[in-house]
C-alpha cells in the first residue's frame, strides 16, 4: 500500500503552521484511499528534534528528522537533496509541501530531481482512480482551474490555509538522518534572514483575524478594525475582495477564494455581508464572530456568535472591552 510523504516548514527551530498543515492533508489522503502511512521529514538546527512529538500528533506515522548547525537558515540545496532522496526511495503516492515563500522554491526544485508531477498552489485535492483531482486558482484567482494529475508521486504545494492543521494522534516512531549533502558543500550557503519591512502579522500564522468589507463604509473607517486587532495583541487584519478592489487595502490583506485561506482560532467579521467567495477563505475558522447591521446577511449562517447593529458604534465598545479583559489577566 503506498504511502503519503510531508515536508514540514520549521522557522527558528519551530514549526510552521503550513507545515502542520501538510501533515494533516497526507494524512487525509491516506485516510481516504484505505490507508497507507504518512511520513514527515523535518529539517533544521540542532533541537529540531524536539519537534518530532508534535508533528505525530497531527498524523504522522514516521518522522524523519536531519539536525545539523548548517540548516539553522533554509538551505535550498540540501533540503530539495534531502527531500527528493526520502521521496525517492518510499514508493509515495503523493508528497505535500506548502505553497509558502519557502514551499514555492523547495517543491519544483524536488519534482524535477524526481521528473515528478506538480501541482502547485492548490487549493482543494482528492483522489480519483489512479489520479489525483486538484484545483488551482489562475489569472490572479479570477479563474479556478481543475486538474486530474497521474503519475507516481505526484508532488502538491497547498496554499497556506486551504487545509486546517489537526491534531491525529500517532505514536510515531522517529529517526534521525543525515542531510543528503553536506551543508557545507553547497554552493549556495545561506547568510542571514532579514525581517521584512513590517510589523504586521501574518495572516496564515495570526491566531485572531479582524477581517473589514464594505460596511464600514469608507477607508478610513478600517482604523476601528485596526483598533480592535490592536487591542487583542495577536490579531492580523483581513479584508474582503470588495475592499482590496477599492484600493482601501493592499491585496495582500485579502481574504477569500481567489485571497488567502485562514482559519484562525477566531474570525471577526465586520460589516462583511458573506459572499461566497470570502465564506470559501475563512470558514474553516475555529470560532467565527459577525457583526453587520442587516440581519440577514449570508455571514451570519456561518457565524457561531452575531451581532447586529452598526459596526461603526459596535467595534470602539468592543475594542475597549477587550482592552479592559487584556488589562485584568
Amino acid at each position: 500500500m503506498a504511502n503519503t510523504f510531508a515536508f514540514v516548514e520549521s522557522l527558528s527551530g519551530a514549526l510552521r503552521r503550513v507545515g502542520l498543515e501538510a501533515v494533516t492533508a497526507a494524512r487525509r489522503l491516506a485516510d481516504a484511499t484505505g490507508g497507507g502511512e504518512v511520513h514527515a521529514l523535518v529539517m533544521g538546527a540542532p533541537g529540531i528534534l524536539a519537534t518530532a512529538e508534535v508533528i505525530g500528533a497531527h498524523g504522522a506515522d514516521v518522522v524523519e528528522v536531519v539536525e545539523h548547525a548548517g540548516l539553522a537558515l533554509y538551505s535550498p540545496e540540501v533540503v530539495a537533496a534531502t527531500a527528493a532522496a526520502r521521496i525517492g526511495d518510499g514508493s509515495y503516492r503523493a508528497a505535500f509541501f506548502s505553497a509558502s515563500a519557502q514551499g514555492k522554491d523547495l517543491a519544483p526544485r524536488v519534482a524535477a530531481k524526481l521528473g515528478a508531477s506538480l501541482g502547485a498552489d492548490v487549493t482543494a485535492f482528492e483522489a480519483s482512480g489512479d489520479a489525483i483531482v486538484v484545483r488551482h486558482p489562475v489569472n490572479t484567482g479570477k479563474v479556478i482551474a481543475t486538474l486530474s494529475i497521474t503519475g507516481t508521486p505526484v508532488l502538491l504545494s497547498l496554499r497556506p490555509g486551504a487545509v486546517t492543521a489537526e491534531r491525529a494522534p500517532r505514536t510515531a516512531r522517529v529517526a534521525t538522518i543525515a542531510p543528503a549533502i553536506d551543508p557545507a558543500a553547497a554552493r549556495v550557503v545561506p547568510k542571514e534572514l532579514l525581517a521584512g519591512n513590517t510589523a504586521k502579522l501574518d495572516l496564515g500564522e495570526a491566531p485572531v483575524i479582524v477581517s473589514g468589507g464594505r460596511g464600514l463604509r469608507a477607508p478610513e473607517n478600517f482604523k476601528l478594525v485596526e483598533d480592535l486587532a490592536a487591542a487583542f495583541g495577536n490579531a492580523a487584519v483581513g479584508a474582503t475582495r470588495a475592499v482590496t478592489d477599492d484600493g482601501w487595502r493592499p491585496h495582500t490583506d485579502q481574504i477569500g477564494q481567489t485571497g488567502r485561506l485562514v482559519s484562525p482560532d477566531l474570525y471577526i467579521a465586520c460589516g462583511i455581508s458573506g459572499a461566497i467567495q470570502h465564506l470559501a477563505g475563512m470558514r474553516t475558522s475555529k470560532t467565527i464572530v459577525a457583526i453587520n447591521k442587516d440581519r440577514e446577511a449570508p455571514i451570519f449562517k456561518i457565524a457561531d456568535y452575531g451581532v447586529v447593529g452598526d459596526v461603526l458604534q459596535i467595534l470602539p465598545v468592543l475594542t475597549e472591552a477587550v482592552r479592559k479583559a487584556k488589562q485584568s489577566h
